[in-house]
């Protein structure tokens, strides 16, 4: 089986996308046994499989393609962010900082994915411009200063910081943007991406199972791994974190995306992602997320609704009458927008948790009570939940957060909570650059 040194996983080093796995399985190969069939649950056995491991994916349900209602992981927005993302709901810093490390792993891959053209249409992954607007300019906004400066020395490809991308987006000047940026981000379509990514780990030696689990995962632990042979168990569940790893924390946050058509006949055809974040206006309320899906479709979004359990929104709720004014109040051009007849609103639930993304060993232990004394027991289980509408964003650096405690459960190292990070060396100082430059000369870094 693969051993890696460090979590940052490298597409073709530490997967690929063939369909055989990057490392045979053997006999003596750990079996694991993941609850979830959404992108977390998916990604995380495609890394898993490519380190050798036998796997199983076990779902409620998986990736439909017709008119019913379609997994939270299709419904997703898919537009690659660095956090905070959109909705502006991350606010636990220990989360906040393994994110931004995982964000950047999962950018890297996917930016490999798309690089190739078959694999790019197989996949449903491009690398298409992110345009983010400010109702101030940036230096006065010290988080988003903070935020914009990450993003440059991150390694993100084809940053651009430069109020003149309000004019040529055509956005409405009356709407209150006064300053920009823009890069090149990961836009997925979720149902091509679902279809290709569920292949591929059945093609690379997945058993996929259809069956819906109740109750503590920590109770029936023994159970499930006695009848699926399983050595670890990975809860990859979303929302289903409240009922399978007892945490009472999870909520959901309902969301709901306008579908259009984007064909340019209607209105100049979309080719870049617009938006204004909640992070940015302080207002969860007045998010503008306009995102093209694919060659044809334009996602017009959008909100969120914490505690809001119900899929019951239409075109008529109040809610979403106001997010498509707001959208075509910021693009006049959407006005003219035709709905996509086949599947014209999107709703789903975004799977939070009070402190936000879980990626930990199970901190519960077992009792033992061999000869009768009573003896501590650890758990394999492993969480990786919580990763509210941000899930294509930080998959990958989930997934080989995960791997690594799959090694340590599968040794009974006792588990440790997550905590804030401690860089073995030094951090560096932060990246710094004279604010009159930045805004004088518009700086471009395209690379």
């Amino acid at each position: 089986m693969a051993n890696s040194s460090n979590n940052g996983l490298l597409f073709w080093r530490d997967l690929t996308p063939f369909s055989a796995p990057l490392h045979t399985p053997t006999s003596f190969s750990p079996n694991i046994l993941i609850v979830g069939g959404g992108v977390t649950g998916l990604v995380t056995a495609w890394v898993l499989l490519d380190q050798g491991y036998r796997v199983t994916v076990l779902a409620k349900e998986w990736a439909s393609f017709g008119t019913r209602q379609r997994l939270t992981s299709q419904i997703a927005g898919a537009l690659w962010e660095f956090p905070p993302a959109v909705c502006g709901q991350h606010t636990d810093a220990i989360s906040l900082q393994h994110s931004k490390r995982w964000c950047i792993t999962a950018y890297h891959i996917w930016d490999a994915i798309a690089a190739s053209k078959t694999l790019a249409e197989d996949s449903g992954v491009r690398m298409k411009g992110a345009d983010f607007f400010f109702p101030v300019p940036i230096e006065e906004d010290p988080e988003q200063m903070s935020k914009m400066l990450e993003i440059m020395s991150s390694g993100i490809r084809g940053f651009r910081r430069d109020p003149a991308i309000i004019g040529e987006r055509g956005i409405d000047t009356s709407y209150g943007a006064v300053d920009a940026y823009e890069h090149l981000a990961p836009i997925i379509d979720t149902d091509q991406s679902m279809k290709w990514l569920t292949g591929l780990v059945e093609r690379k030696g997945a058993k996929l199972v259809t069956k819906t689990l109740h109750g503590d995962l920590f109770h029936q632990e023994a159970a499930l791994r006695a009848e699926y042979h399983a050595d670890v168990i990975i809860n990859a569940t979303g929302l289903a974190g409240t009922e399978l790893a007892g945490d009472n924390s999870c909520y959901p946050i309902r969301g709901g995306l306008i579908r259009v058509i984007n064909d340019g006949t209607d209105f100049a055809k979309l080719d870049h992602a617009l938006t204004i974040t909640a992070d940015a206006v302080h207002d969860s309320s007045e998010i503008v997320f306009i995102v093209p899906r694919n060659d044809n479709i334009l996602l017009i979004g959008g909100i969120a609704e914490p505690h809001e359990a119900e899929l019951c929104l239409t075109l008529d709720s109040p809610i979403i009458k106001r997010m498509r004014a707001r959208c075509e109040a910021f693009l006049p051009g959407l006005r003219k927008a035709r709905l996509d007849r086949e599947y014209p609103l999107a709703q789903g639930l975004r799977p939070f948790r009070q402190r936000n993304v879980r990626v930990e060993r199970e901190l519960r232990v077992h009792e033992s009570t061999p000869a009768g004394a009573t003896l501590p027991l650890l758990s394999r289980i492993i969480h990786s939940y919580g990763q509210g509408g941000a899930g294509w964003s930080l998959s990958f650096g989930c997934a080989g957060d995960v791997a690594s405690l799959v090694k340590e459960a599968l040794l009974d190292v006792p588990a440790r909570a997550m905590g804030v990070e401690v860089l073995a060396a030094p951090k560096p100082e932060p990246f710094s650059v004279p604010v009159t430059e930045l805004a004088d000369s518009r700086i471009m870094a395209r690379l």
